[in-house]
């Protein structure tokens, strides 16, 4: 499935909020540099979604707020 995720990254509070079906917002403590936020995101959407980390993958938005992710 294939979810429209809006990034925050260097945030206080880590939460996934979930917008309606397919789109969710995702904040993060981790900055935006080198990937870490990305990777943060994804442990998160993992946490959320009860599947390992190797079933979450980005597929584009790797330097944009706005990233698509697909879970397995």
């Amino acid at each position: 499935m294939k979810i429209f995720v809006k990034a925050k990254p260097s945030t206080h509070k880590e939460f996934v909020e979930k917008v309606d079906d397919t789109h969710y917002i995702v904040s993060v403590r981790e900055p935006p540099v080198n990937g870490l936020a990305n990777l943060a995101i994804r442990k998160a959407l993992s946490d959320y979604f009860h599947v390992p980390q190797l079933g979450v993958r980005l597929v584009t938005g790797f330097t944009s707020r706005n990233k698509i992710f697909e879970i397995n």
